[in-house]
């Protein structure tokens, strides 16, 4: 992967991301000369879009590929990435006459602006995402509420040192009262009392969400088989990619692990994560659309890595940019420490990093993109370079 410039996949900002999103238009349409870009805005006060670049396959709408990025905002940047290193190095190996192309950019444009993992209404797009409205389990997160005040801390941000004492004491403890586990069933089920706490799923549905629902939708309903790959960054060993499905698949971990080659693979249960974006999928291919085949999976490159430590790091990071984002600080020490922290958790800037988030990316799309016959299976990136 040394062959490859990162700095020509990594942008520096959602505007040059986007606008290098918008120019691969013309690569898709050698492929498929049909193929459009459609522009959807998000939110009034800025100039936010999500980006679609969309073709039906030019005789028979087999199967699509679908490629998202930046549901978790600050995410999107790795995700770009490997879309654009996708349109780069695999359409070549794709036939058009059979196969639709759908490339997602910054399905959170606003937090993709602003280096936040929240949409402008503080919610985690990725709990947002409900059959029904009535669906949304208000009352739901009891750990979540016993440790509030360890989630949702009500004041400036202190000077970092003593910030992050106090909180690794209080995580620590509420490790103790309520278990190792209650705490990390805090973070992964979402919550939706605390519209200025963490993992807050929103009290309605997101405009983000509706538009991406409508493509979900569309697919669904106009290919045979549709296989989706979403791109986070964070969970999971470092510098490693991991897979991430709802056990709504229907194929157990060592199974899955075998059939597509990859090391890293979990499978979640849907009454541990409430909102999912590609559980949601799912449920809506169970209840409309049950002769459609459907994989749909988040693929997260990880930063901190996987240790109790790290967990602790994660939780840290991500109260505390949240407690800055609204209480503030008097620090400016304490604001950089911050924000550097949570560029290290989503967004790293070590070439290292980089470089394996595309090699793991390229491993990624070929053992799915190949076990789903989208890929011819002599495709390889190393072929391209």
């Amino acid at each position: 992967m040394s062959v490859i410039d990162i700095n020509n996949y990594f942008k520096n900002n959602y505007e040059e991301s986007r606008e290098t999103f918008r120019g691969l238009l013309s690569k898709v349409q050698e492929v498929w000369p049909e193929a459009k870009l459609y522009q959807h805005a998000i939110g009034e006060k800025e100039d936010n879009s999500i980006d679609v670049i969309y073709a039906e396959a030019t005789s028979s709408n087999d199967k699509v590929a679908l490629l998202t990025s930046g549901e978790h905002g600050i995410e999107g940047y790795a995700g770009a990435a490997v879309i654009h290193l996708f349109v780069d190095h695999y359409l070549a190996s794709i036939d058009p006459s059979t196969t639709g192309i759908c490339l997602v950019h910054a399905i959170n444009p606003w937090g993709m602006r602003h280096f936040r993992r929240v949409t402008e209404n503080n919610v985690d797009l990725n709990r947002n995402y409900f059959l029904e409205e009535t669906d949304i389990p208000y009352d739901l997160n009891e750990n979540y509420e016993k440790e509030s005040h360890i989630f949702l801390p009500k004041k400036p941000v202190d000077v970092i040192s003593k910030e992050k004492t106090e909180l690794y004491e209080a995580l620590s403890k509420g490790m103790m009262n309520e278990g190792y586990k209650g705490i990390k069933q805090a973070k992964g089920m979402g919550q939706f009392q605390f519209d200025r706490g963490v993992y807050f799923g929103g009290y309605e549905e997101e405009p983000s969400g509706s538009y991406i629902k409508t493509w979900q939708r569309h697919l669904l309903g106009q290919f045979q088989k549709v296989i989706h790959m979403d791109w986070h960054t964070a969970l999971g060993p470092t510098n490693e990619v991991t897979m991430v499905i709802s056990e709504k698949h229907g194929i157990k971990e060592d199974e899955l692990k075998a059939s597509y080659g990859m090391e890293n693979i979990q499978v979640f249960s849907p009454e541990d994560v409430k909102g999912d974006s590609t559980n949601y999928f799912y449920e809506l291919r169970e209840a409309e659309y049950p002769s459609t085949s459907l994989f749909s999976a988040l693929f997260e490159f990880g930063t901190f890595g996987t240790s109790r430590e790290a967990e602790l790091r994660e939780f840290t990071t991500i109260i505390l940019e949240n407690q800055l984002y609204w209480e503030g600080t008097e620090h400016e020490e304490s604001r950089e420490w911050i924000l550097e922290e949570l560029m290290n958790m989503f967004y790293p800037k070590e070439k290292e990093w980089k470089e394996s988030v595309l090699e793991e990316a390229c491993e990624a799309i070929e053992s799915v993109l190949k076990k789903e016959n989208i890929l011819e299976s002599s495709a390889s990136h190393s072929s391209h370079e």
